[in-house]
């Protein structure tokens, strides 16, 4: 994920900034597990609990904006 150990603030100010880029509405959450170096909870915490500013799109971010952009009820 990033040079430094969980939470990975190295990432944070880039999430930030793709993030303020694109919205809420295109700044999808995913992973592909079977290559992350840290374990499931944390690829999800990292956005859901260490982002504090994302916490106002959340939803958003964490699977309805991928929903609606993919057109799955």
């Amino acid at each position: 994920m990033g040079s430094e150990a969980y939470p990975y603030r190295n990432l944070h100010d880039g999430l930030r900034r793709i993030f303020d880029a694109y919205g809420p509405q295109r700044f999808f959450w995913g992973t592909d597990i079977t290559r992350m170096p840290c374990p499931w909870t944390q690829c999800i915490t990292m956005f859901t609990e260490e982002l504090p500013w994302l916490r106002d799109d959340l939803d958003w971010v964490m699977g309805r904006g991928i929903r609606a952009w993919l057109n799955w009820r």
